[in-house]
């Protein structure tokens, strides 16, 4: 068993060290701890080309971390231990390992499940794995500045909070043509299986396995509203709809594969954030494809397409039909 273990993830959660508990409780298993700098997934991808290659892969830290190992278990077709070490550790809270020693507990008794991801495309690139989410707009803006002022304030919320109001300061909607449909918008997230309803964007997967895309659509307006959506999220969702503070545009619907034109926002392509990190190499590369300004990227669900470790006392999930279409 390999595992990386990436310690700069989850800065502002309070908890015992998880790789500690690692070595201690899975005393065979490599762990490699990430230099600076180092890519999860290319720390992995070199283990399993190995003569003796690892039979199971894993990875502590963030959802980005996980995300990135996730698709060379996918590539080798091996199961994957996932630990939470992040600040949100939002797919292990899905696959009911909400803490290291249930993760383990998991894989020593060999219960797992087989969980939905999704492919995400730029131009003619080879797909990447999503494990939550994807979106464009100002919301990968908001990622970046986020990050950058979390190296200095300590405090998450207020971070989140200073980062939206500086990002809808200084920038402006994305034209978007979704399946087809022209639309201008702040931000278009789309989450891997159903999440909380309710909320203008999807942070949380209710369902490892329901083999549906949850798109939603803020359509450009008040930029108070949509920054308040920014830093907060789903925890304070109802307070911010009662105060009419959440944008009041927001179009949702379920759907197997998307097909997204970005046009160019200020000349230049934006961002296209997945699993809390942000990619701008590719929809560049990818805007170079083609001869209109602008990139295309697709995404599709992928079911099944990842087995992970989780208890089997985890809260069961059901298969559902798509309930809508764009």
């Amino acid at each position: 068993m390999f595992v990386v273990v990436n310690r700069s993830s989850g800065t502002s959660v309070v908890r015992s060290d998880p790789a500690a508990v690692l070595a201690e409780r899975l005393p065979l298993a490599e762990l490699h701890e990430l230099a600076e700098g180092e890519d999860p997934g290319a720390v992995v991808r070199a283990a399993l080309d190995r003569e003796d290659p690892p039979r199971i892969v894993g990875a502590c830290g963030g959802d980005g971390s996980v995300a990135a190992v996730a698709h060379e278990a996918r590539r080798a077709g091996v199961p994957m231990l996932v630990v939470p070490g992040g600040t949100f550790n939002h797919f292990a809270r899905t696959a009911g390992a909400a803490s290291v020693d249930l993760a383990i507990d998991a894989l020593q008794r060999g219960e797992g499940v087989r969980a939905d991801v999704a492919e995400l495309a730029f131009g003619r690139q080879a797909p990447i794995t999503v494990l939550n989410t994807a979106s464009v707009g100002v919301y990968p803006d908001f990622v970046a500045v986020r990050e950058q002022l979390e190296e200095r304030v300590t405090n998450k919320w207020l971070a989140a909070t200073l980062a939206a109001s500086r990002v809808l300061r200084r920038s402006d909607p994305v034209t978007v043509v979704l399946d087809g449909r022209r639309a201008t918008v702040w931000t278009l997230f789309v989450g891997v299986g159903r999440n909380d309803p309710g909320t203008p964007a999807p942070l949380q997967r209710q369902s490892i396995d329901d083999g549906v895309l949850d798109v939603r659509v803020l359509h450009a307006g008040s930029r108070s509203r949509v920054a308040a959506s920014l830093a907060f999220g789903r925890r304070t969702a109802g307070v911010f709809r009662a105060l009419r503070l959440l944008p009041e545009r927001v179009e949702s619907f379920t759907a197997h594969e998307l097909d997204v034109l970005v046009r160019p926002r200020g000349g230049q392509p934006p961002g296209f954030a997945h699993d809390g990190e942000v990619a701008l190499d590719a929809p560049a590369e990818a805007s170079a494809d083609l001869a209109s300004p602008g990139y295309r990227t697709t995404i599709r669900i992928v079911p099944g397409a990842l087995d992970v470790y989780r208890p089997a006392t985890a809260p069961a999930t059901t298969a559902s039909q798509t309930r809508g279409n764009p």
